[in-house]
């Protein structure tokens, strides 16, 4: 991926702080990503299919068993499970499902059902899908393409030069195999990190320009969201403005790649989420995150409209697993696959406030529009386990 700057300038950008400066920075990221996308969107949704006890300690993560935070805990999902949530995701009016798990591997079980969850995924929805399940090999690489996986994520984290603080138990060189085996293959990749995490302004673009050189298809980044009791929980959250300036730099630097935030960006932007659309940004992941709890899906479907981007879906998402100017948009109209099931008045549950043998009322011109769905929900669907300190060399120094 050819940058649009060089390292130098891309420093030169990261030292601006006066708003209008990075407001004309935001427009000239605007400029790029429309010339390259058009008004193409590309919204994710995702589930925490199986969560906690991690054996790894990235000091970013409360599912560490190393970190002191209580320890979300969630076995590894029924296919049904899964399927259910992608259904609700979809509503919602996702383009793509991930579907997580926490670690650096699944067992032959897990792997398995994960699997089956997959299928059930592609039979059911019009999703595109993806994975993330830490490291695979190119047999387990293979094996969820054969499934239905189109993408799957493995993020770098951070710039390799600070990599040794963000964990010692997972190899950065590991990272870059899996990557390796996921485009080897013939999927494609999601590959980004985490802001904030006490990098320098120098080691934010040396990041962005290991990223350029890994070519992935998608970009998502993350900001910091402080999990008190992991090892960078006692961090500030970063200047909203600040985080803007950089997806704008990003964007520059990565201009080819589908760029997404994704954890922290409500805690971190607040009101300027919707500048930081216009800095380059193709999607968000909608709805709730691993462990946390997110935006509304209108929030966020209004975020990019306002932008005059079209979020609507393709009928065919799951046979073009990338939509954008990469590899064509399709001929003919976009369809606004949540409108119509929100004006379809037969759908279950558009009126539910007559009885049986009650004479109904003529329905509210709001019922028709009105859709309830359940996404992944970390706040009521995991269950949270304290556990002991447990000390972790390099923490807390």
């Amino acid at each position: 991926m050819a940058p649009l700057i060089t390292p130098e300038e891309a420093l030169q950008l990261g030292e601006i702080e006066d708003h209008g400066e990075i407001e004309a920075l935001v427009e000239r990221a605007w400029r790029v990503r429309l010339e390259r996308f058009a008004d193409s969107t590309d919204m994710c949704s995702l589930v925490n299919a199986k969560s906690g006890g991690c054996a790894e300690d990235c000091g970013f993560c409360a599912q560490s068993r190393f970190a002191e935070a209580d320890t979300p805990m969630h076995a590894m999902m029924n296919p049904e499970q899964v399927l259910e949530h992608a259904l609700a995701a979809e509503a919602a009016g996702a383009h793509r499902f991930c579907m997580v798990t926490q670690g650096q591997g699944l067992s032959k079980r897990d792997f398995e059902k994960y699997l089956e969850g997959v299928r059930l995924v592609s039979k059911h929805t019009n999703l595109k899908r993806c994975a993330s399940i830490g490291h695979i090999s190119s047999a387990r690489a293979a094996a969820l393409k054969d499934a239905g996986i189109q993408r799957v994520h493995h993020n770098v984290e951070t710039a390799a030069s600070y990599y040794h603080e963000v964990t010692t138990t997972v190899r950065y060189e590991g990272r870059l195999r899996t990557i390796q085996a996921v485009r080897e293959a013939g999927l494609e990749t999601c590959v980004g990190g985490i802001l904030n995490l006490g990098e320098t302004r120098t080691q934010r673009v040396e990041m962005a320009f290991e990223l350029a050189a890994i070519d992935p298809t998608s970009v998502p980044i993350n900001l910091l969201n402080p999990r008190p009791g992991t090892k960078f929980g006692d961090r500030e959250l970063i200047d909203p403005w600040e985080a803007v300036k950089w997806v704008a730099i990003f964007r520059l630097i990565l201009p080819e790649a589908l760029f997404r935030l994704c954890g922290g960006r409500v805690e971190n932007l607040g009101e300027l989420q919707p500048l930081a659309v216009k800095a380059g940004l193709n999607g968000v992941m909608m709805g709730n995150f691993l462990t946390t709890l997110g935006a509304e899906p209108e929030q966020d479907r209004t975020m990019f409209e306002m932008r005059g981007l079209n979020v609507a879906r393709q009928p065919d998402n799951a046979a073009n697993p990338r939509p954008d100017n990469r590899s064509g948009w399709l001929s003919g109209e976009t369809p606004d696959v949540v409108g119509a099931l929100l004006a379809d008045p037969n759908r279950p549950g558009a009126d539910e406030r007559s009885g049986a043998g009650e004479e109904r009322d003529p329905p509210r011109a709001s019922t028709a529009r009105e859709l309830r769905v359940r996404l992944w929900d970390p706040s009521a669907q995991l269950r949270y386990r304290a556990k002991p300190r447990t000390p972790v060399a390099g923490w807390g120094d």
